[in-house]
């Protein structure tokens, strides 16, 4: 048995590498989840078998309550900045000055990322410790977060011929795509949204649970290697960093070995024309000596290695007026102030708004109306307003007042204690009840097609609704008398009210608004309590004990349905038809376990969204790229290129017909 774990875990160590750090997988997820699934299993049985490097431990189940203070075994010391070329040639005089006469000067150059700068340690190849720089001395102990971060390794991929002990430094970092996705569902759950992916990145290596850390997809590279055994220690950096590729640490392949300034420069050039093209955000170019016996030469000062520097780009910005700040209410009454701008071309797009987040931002920048402005637009939903042009402020232009009652309703607004936004109270103020139908009747949630943003403005002001179950007591002649409005648009619209009665139950959960329940958190409490009297008679500790619900998840959904109105609201939909059980087993079975679909095309009766529910709901999985690793390409009525794409690689290629028939088990 001892023989087999081993086996398993060295081979799915492999696999993660292959997967998670050279995007080039050999084995299909169904063949890996097997081979998870039989190390578990042993695991289970063989509990004294278990070990921290064990890939199963990669996600600790209890919640961390505190980081503790971590001495670091090196100085983590900050690297100078320079922002121009004359600067960075002073650098490399400096680096010669510094070095005997004629000596041969090379240098590597790296991609600044935009992140969080860890430090990595390992004993006799197993992770032992990872912490934030903190101030360059001592940081935070994050392990239990770092452990989540599927590249990096927990035990080095190499056998033999490694040292004792060494250290690892590198940049945890969000990459864009996941970035705007926790953007998406924390703007879906009235939240706060990251302004950026390091800040995001940073507050995800905070959290103190480590699960809903995994769930954020974290990414590392690293670039740093130190030990004191000599022997194990390259005398470039450019070899360190092959040999941290060898040992199986991600590196970003993007380095480049630079004979002179001149190639330093021209890389730096390149890199900030091509920096958009990236999947993740860099913010600069980081420049070493190649050489580590030059760098024990020049040394270093209190505050930053004298053999490095970083080149930091120009911000990409635009300058714009801000023609009016408006205020804007969403659906849990947080009022976000928003800047109307003179139109202006910023990373291609035209921008004529960007959020100021909060009152405390305004202030401590000092925005207002009338005020030229720099605006910044990195991975945002929407720009920003990172600075005031003060010397183009005019006298007549005023400080900004911060409103003092809603500015829909007139209600008194309130600061929560610990949160920086403004907030209306009063939960029938119009625009909150706005948001919150359109949050219904959205595509993740009830999906009511038709029911946008216009429609619900009219019903609203129309009288016609007051919450989400008056949606259900809509009539067609009433929604046909609306402006812009006709019989046969109403008919359509109470056709996909109708619908929407048998939208599973995690569907209803996600509509519900509960704060903090996205639509991931939706599916695990329809799964975990199966109708909607077991979620409302769920206790705090029940919550919290579900994989995937954390401390503040758990608190919300208990005052959610503490709450009368919610409770009375509830009832009222169930009266009205709605699905508020989750589907049994029996009828959804696991028919396409381990199989994973691409679809392509228009399928004859069944929507994209459609068909990807029905296939996830019967095991299977749904991937947006057809790869050697793709089981069944569903193809309908004009495939695009995923259709030749599995032609090519010879990946079976079947219609909606076969895919309901896999369904069905024949």
């Amino acid at each position: 048995v001892k023989t087999r774990i081993e086996e398993l875990r060295k081979k799915i160590r492999q696999y993660d590498y292959e997967y998670y750090v050279l995007a080039q997988p050999s084995v299909s997820d169904f063949e890996y989840d097997l081979l998870m699934k039989e190390l578990e299993e042993l695991e289970r049985q063989h509990p004294e078998l278990i070990t921290p490097d064990s890939p199963t431990q990669r996600v600790s189940g209890e919640p961390t309550k505190e980081f503790p203070t971590v001495q670091h075994r090196y100085p983590m010391l900050s690297l100078a900045n320079t922002y121009n070329d004359q600067e960075f040639l002073e650098f490399d005089q400096r680096v010669r000055s510094g070095l005997p006469p004629g000596a041969k000067v090379e240098y590597v150059a790296e991609l600044k990322i935009d992140g969080v700068a860890v430090s990595l340690l390992y004993e006799n190849g197993l992770l032992i410790r990872g912490a934030t720089r903190g101030d360059g001395f001592q940081g935070d102990d994050i392990t239990n977060n770092i452990r989540t971060i599927r590249s990096v390794p927990l035990k080095i991929m190499v056998e033999d011929e490694f040292p004792a002990s060494f250290e690892v430094r590198g940049e945890v970092y969000l990459p864009k795509e996941s970035f705007e996705a926790i953007n998406r569902r924390r703007a879906q759950e009235g939240e706060n949204l990251f302004a950026n992916p390091r800040n995001a990145a940073a507050g995800t290596l905070k959290l103190q649970d480590a699960r809903q850390v995994a769930e954020r997809r974290l990414e590392l590279f690293t670039y740093y290697y130190f030990t004191e055994e000599r022997t194990f220690l390259r005398p470039t950096h450019l070899e360190n960093l092959e040999l941290l590729k060898r040992f199986g640490f991600p590196v970003n392949p993007h380095f480049r070995l630079c004979r002179d300034i001149q190639q330093v420069l021209e890389y730096v050039r390149e890199w900030e024309e091509k920096r958009d093209q990236l999947p993740y955000e860099i913010d600069g170019v980081v420049v070493k000596v190649n050489s580590l016996e030059q760098q024990n030469i020049l040394g270093a000062t209190a505050k930053s290695p004298r053999w490095a520097i970083a080149f930091k780009f120009k911000a990409q910005q635009a300058e714009s007026r801000i023609k009016k700040v408006t205020w804007q209410v969403g659906r849990t009454g947080i009022v976000t102030p928003v800047a109307e701008l003179e139109p202006v071309q910023l990373a291609g797009t035209t921008v004529s708004r960007a959020t100021l987040h909060n009152p405390d931002e305004i202030e401590r920048k000092d925005i207002r109306e009338g005020d030229y402005v720099f605006v910044e637009k990195g991975g945002d939903i929407i720009p920003k307003v990172v600075a005031v042009n003060l010397k183009k402020r005019t006298s007549d232009i005023k400080p900004l007042e911060i409103p003092k009652v809603c500015p829909v309703c007139g209600t008194k607004l309130v600061r929560v204690e610990g949160e920086a936004a403004l907030r209306c109270p009063n939960e029938t103020c119009p625009e909150q009840v706005m948001r919150r139908i359109e949050h219904f009747a959205s595509r993740d949630a009830m999906d009511i097609e038709g029911l946008g943003t216009a429609l619900v403005q009219s019903l609203v002001q129309n009288g016609l609704l007051k919450d989400v179950a008056d949606i259900y007591r809509l009539n067609a002649e009433d929604v046909a008398a609306l402006e812009r409005m006709g019989d046969k648009s109403a008919q359509n619209l109470m056709e996909a009210i109708e619908r929407s009665k048998s939208k599973p139950f995690d569907r209803f959960i996600f509509a519900l608004g509960i704060p903090y329940i996205g639509s991931t958190a939706a599916k695990i409490l329809a799964r975990k309590f199966p109708s909607i009297q077991a979620l409302q008679n769920a206790t705090r500790e029940q919550l919290e004990q579900v994989d995937g619900i954390g401390e503040k998840m758990a608190q919300s959904i208990v005052e959610f349905f503490r709450d009368p109105k919610n409770k009375k609201l509830i009832e009222r939909l169930r009266q009205e038809g709605l699905t508020m059980e989750a589907a049994t087993e029996a009828a959804s079975g696991d028919t396409l376990e381990g199989k994973t679909f691409v679809l392509t095309g228009t399928l004859p009766d069944l929507s994209r969204k459609e068909a990807s529910e029905l296939i996830e709901q019967h095991g299977g999985k749904v991937s947006s790229s057809v790869s050697k690793n793709t089981g069944f390409v569903v193809a309908g009525e004009n495939p695009g290129s995923k259709l030749e794409k599995a032609k090519k690689l010879g990946v079976p290629i079947i219609d909606q017909a076969e895919l309901l028939k896999m369904i069905k088990g024949e």
